[in-house]
């Protein structure tokens, strides 16, 4: 009995040491005495408007134990897709669990960002305490502390040297949709083309930097705003952008003769369309294009269509696809990693820039309303940058 009582003091006095020294360090873990990670996640239950679905739900997680591995975010982006599929209008369904500790089933929102490895079970052997990793495929939820999850459903960033949790972060999808969608339709060599519209969107700027890398020249639409727009286009070209218009401008007669113009008098081809508004405006871009070219929608923000031409279809053999970052990357695992550390290395080198973010601090004691406000304000008009949650002291 002495014995036994001699281990449980002894237990709890190493207890009381470790909690002291959680607290005495600036990146604590808020952990039970049980080894318990306390986490914290904007959950809901039903599909709505942000405002009115979202709650930020507390619950905790238990040590990993076999194929199980624990994380902690370090930064979490707020995508359009995101809210859509809050709506219930986006393809890729959310997973709705019970697991978190509630009667009822519940999603977490997000589908992007960047967690590091806490804890790993036994089985896992390729990853370990430290490393960073990206979500595999969308539908998980990354709004949230902490997570506790099998080993597939993360991508290893296999290299974290000199990279930030935010560029680790925001990689995964609009970088990884600018990159296939230059490399993967139109078969574009140094010299040639593309014209794409949103143009200082996240893809848009992805695109304009990667196509900058390979040799390839760009006309980007944008919004003629009231405020800010000499700016906006001085940003963009300083990216790479070689000629930057308003969406009105392609509309108006007489664009065509100024794209022949820019390209050397019609000697050098535009190859390539990237579209995430719809509507006319396609069209009108789709007349650019050369003979044989592709017209990629990957995104419909007006929420108009896009019509097929048919003097396009038929005299210039234009293809119209589509592209959908989401089921590419689920199909494509192993080149979605390539992609992302190739887009990492750029980054290093200098040659591609973090997009233009609104960070929200996500600590132990944002208060819920803080977090949903953020994710409801992407809803709004022009914004100063990507909203991101970034979490600290969780």
């Amino acid at each position: 009995m002495s014995s036994t009582r001699t281990v449980t003091h002894s237990a709890i006095r190493s207890l009381r040491a470790a909690r002291k020294a959680q607290f005495a360090c600036p990146s604590r873990r808020y952990i039970s005495a049980y080894g318990y990670e306390q986490a914290k996640a904007l959950t809901f239950q039903n599909y709505g408007e942000p405002q009115d679905i979202l709650k930020l739900h507390s619950h905790s997680i238990s040590p990993a134990h076999g194929d199980l591995l624990t994380v902690r975010y370090l930064c979490s982006p707020i995508n359009p897709a995101d809210i859509n599929q809050l709506q219930g209008v986006y393809p890729t369904k959310p997973t709705f669990t019970s697991a978190l500790g509630t009667a009822e089933p519940i999603a977490v929102g997000g589908n992007e960002g960047v967690a590091e490895v806490i804890s790993v079970g036994g089985n896992v052997k390729d990853l370990k305490r430290g490393d960073w990793v990206v979500m595999k495929a969308p539908g998980f939820g990354t709004w949230r502390t902490h997570a506790q999850t099998t080993r597939d459903k993360f991508l290893p960033v296999r290299n974290k040297d000199g990279i930030t949790p935010l560029q680790a972060g925001t990689v995964s999808v609009n970088p990884c949709t600018a990159y296939r969608m230059l490399k993967d339709f139109s078969k574009l060599e140094a010299g040639d083309w593309f014209i794409q519209n949103g143009a200082n969107s996240g893809v848009g700027r992805a695109a304009i930097q990667l196509g900058r890398e390979w040799g390839y020249k760009s006309i980007n639409i944008i919004r003629k705003r009231d405020q800010g727009h000499d700016e906006l286009v001085e940003e963009l070209k300083s990216l790479g952008a070689n000629v930057v218009v308003t969406d009105e401008e392609v509309m108006e007669k007489g664009f065509s003769d100024k794209v022949k113009e820019w390209t050397n008098g019609g000697r050098e081809k535009v190859r390539l369309g990237l579209n995430c508004v719809g509507g006319k405006l396609v069209n009108d871009m789709a007349k650019t294009l050369a003979l044989k070219s592709h017209m990629v929608t990957y995104g419909g923000m007006s929420k108009k269509p896009v019509t097929l031409p048919t003097a396009l279809l038929i005299f210039k053999n234009i293809s119209f696809d589509g592209f959908w970052v989401s089921k590419w990357s689920e199909e494509n695992p192993e080149e979605k990693l390539r992609t992302v550390e190739h887009v990492m290395d750029l980054t290093r080198e200098g040659k591609f820039k973090d997009i233009p973010v609104q960070e929200v601090e996500w600590t132990r004691n944002t208060p819920q309303d803080t977090l949903i406000s953020a994710v409801q304000g992407t809803l709004g008009g022009f914004r100063a940058g990507k909203g991101v949650f970034m979490f600290r002291d969780t």
